[in-house]
This record gives structure tokens, C-alpha cells and sequence, in this order.
């Protein structure tokens, strides 16, 4: 039947990122993540073999309301996302009308650097391709958190009371488009450029199909971002990377955490624009939008609904103020 077929391609859309090495949660990524938990819970924490296994796995943190909403955002999302990717801009896209307005802008092609060694191609690609991609990161979110449109909807991920590896998918659907142009943008204008120059021997250092630094990323770093084990770093570390606990701030209701620690990977972004916080794993975080958050905001119609509201009410605000401008203007101006 044509609905059963719906449910099962959604299933596989949703179980595929477990066993796709491209993604943050991937089955080896998630066990790596919980062999650094464990080590640090035992070793910096002193807790037991078994005291730190329940504190990693504890029903509280997988299978609260928070967490259960993050469950149901991400089949959602998995379902909407497969409909709306494909009609998205993609990097080749991005990367072939860049390629041919360069051809235009030099009025034809350069001699390609073509010479240079295979390795030192591939170096310089990965680490400029990894660097200007995780400072893309930082600026969209920051924007995400201060254009109040755009807030509307990355509230839904803040909305988050507690925090596991698949918070990261609770994210409104608008939120998902931006960063998925913000992707295709800064890989296909990177990719062009070095194909531009240096032919067709530009390749990424690759580890499981992913760039080495990303797969570093994902394999040790990732899924503790948004997890309840606070793992931070010697300060000087975390001036250059975010560790998990500097992300976990970010999800915090105190004031004095209020839009700090936008990096992704890099923490030198934070450093030079301001909004660095160093992280202190012994204080007590506490998630959400506000102290006042319940198990309300964590329903579906709301996550997906009251974005689209909040938003159109902060785009018109400026035509309601003119319009009480002018209203208040003309009684006045009456005899």
C-alpha cells in the first residue's frame, strides 16, 4: 500500500544517518563519543566502572520530555527534509556557475598551479575548506541569534530543556534550509576556486569518506556538545577549539552565558569577535529558552507552528509602529 511505502522510506531516512559516515550521529561516531565520556567520568570524575556507565546511559537523560521531543523533531524533519533537499541549491551547482564566472572575470583560465605537489594540494584544500566552512558556521549562527526573524525559529533548538547527541536534529525545518545553502555556498565557491587554480588534482584528506577534520570532529568531539557529561578543556585549548562544556553554556538560561560560544569547532571565531566563555565543568547549567520552561514547549504544534507566527509579528512590527505613528498623529493634529 501506498501509505505503508511512505512509512517505510521514511524509517530508512531516519535510521540511514546511524550508518552514514558522513553524519554527526553515525554508530561509530556515538560509540567513540561514549568511550570519551566514559574516560573522562572515571578518570576525571573518579567515578566506577559502573557509576559512570549509568551516568552516560541514565534513562533521565535519554528518555525525558525534552528529549523524547527531540526524537519526534527529528522524523518529522527527516520526512520534510528528503522533499525539500533535492530542490535546494547544491554545491556542484554553486561550483560550476563560479568556475565559469571566474573563466569570465580572467578572461579565460590561468595557468593552473598544477605542479605543486599532490600532498600539499590536498593539505592546503582540507584546511581552508574546513576553516572557512566552520567560520560560516559561526556567522549564520550568530545571525540565527540576532535577527530577531531568524530567531523565531532557531528558538526551537534552545527550546531544548535537556540536551543528547540527537538534540542537534531539533531544529525548525527554516532554520535546516539556511544552513543547508550556507553548506552548498562555502563548499562549491571554495571547490571552484581550487579547481580554478589548481586543476584537477584538488582532493580532500579523507577519513570514512569525510574531511580528516570533520571526521576528528565527529568521531571525538560532536555528540558531547549536546550531551549532560560537561567535558571542557585547559583554557588555552579552549581558546583555538570549543569543548563540549563551552557549547553547553550556550544552551544555558544565565545571563552572563547569553549569546556566547557560537563556534562550531573553532573557538578562535568566539575569541576574536567577543563572544568567548571559557567553560567551568563544576557549575550547574540549566537549559531552555527560560526558567520557566515547560513540558508545553516542547509540543510538536508548537515547535513547528509558533516560529512562523513569531516571525510574521516581527516583520510587520515596523508597519504596526508607523501605523500607530500616523494614527496618533492625525487625533492630534484634529480640532
Amino acid at each position: 500500500m501506498p501509505g505503508d511505502n511512505i512509512i517505510v522510506g521514511i524509517s530508512q531516512e531516519i535510521l540511514s544517518v546511524f550508518f552514514d559516515p558522513l553524519k554527526r550521529v553515525y554508530w561509530v561516531y556515538l560509540l567513540s563519543a561514549a568511550a570519551v565520556a566514559f574516560v573522562w567520568l572515571k578518570f576525571r570524575r573518579n567515578l566506577s566502572f559502573f557509576s559512570a556507565i549509568r551516568k552516560i546511559f541514565s534513562k533521565a537523560s535519554w528518555w525525558n520530555t525534552s528529549a523524547r521531543a527531540d526524537y519526534c523533531v527529528m522524523a518529522v524533519n527527516s520526512a520534510l527534509m528528503s522533499v525539500i533537499s533535492p530542490k535546494l541549491l547544491g554545491q556542484t551547482a554553486v561550483a560550476y556557475l563560479v568556475f565559469e564566472w571566474m573563466h569570465t572575470l580572467f578572461a579565460g583560465r590561468p595557468q593552473t598551479l598544477e605542479y605543486l605537489p599532490q600532498w600539499a594540494m590536498m593539505a592546503a584544500f582540507t584546511v581552508i575548506l574546513f576553516v572557512l566552512d566552520d567560520l560560516a558556521r559561526y556567522v549564520v549562527h550568530r545571525m540565527l541569534h540576532r535577527v530577531p526573524v531568524l530567531w523565531a525559529f532557531h528558538k526551537v533548538h534552545h527550546s531544548a530543556t535537556a540536551l543528547n547527541p540527537l538534540t542537534v536534529f531539533r531544529m525548525h525545518p527554516v532554520e535546516g534550509v539556511i544552513f543547508a545553502i550556507r553548506g552548498a555556498l562555502v563548499q562549491g565557491i571554495t571547490i571552484a576556486v581550487f579547481v580554478f587554480f589548481f586543476g584537477s588534482k584538488v582532493q580532500l584528506l579523507m577519513v570514512f569518506g569525510a574531511g580528516v577534520f570533520n571526521w576528528m570532529f565527529n568521531a571525538f568531539l560532536a555528540n558531547l556538545r549536546h550531551s549532560h557529561i560537561q567535558i571542557g578543556f585547559w583554557k588555552p585549548v579552549e581558546r583555538v577549539f570549543i569543548s563540549p562544556a563551552q557549547h553547553q553554556i550556550h544552551h544555558s538560561i544565565s545571563e552572563h552565558h547569553h549569546d556566547k560560544n557560537f563556534g562550531v569547532a573553532l573557538a578562535i571565531w568566539d575569541w576574536v569577535f567577543n563572544t568567548h566563555c571559557h567553560s567551568n565543568t563544576q557549575e550547574k547549567l540549566v537549559f531552555g529558552l527560560s526558567a520557566e520552561s515547560t513540558e508545553e514547549s516542547h509540543r510538536l504544534s508548537l515547535l513547528y507552528i509558533q516560529p512562523f507566527l513569531e516571525a510574521f509579528r516581527t516583520a510587520t512590527s515596523p508597519i504596526r509602529r508607523l501605523r500607530e505613528v500616523r494614527k496618533t498623529a492625525t487625533q492630534n493634529s484634529l480640532p
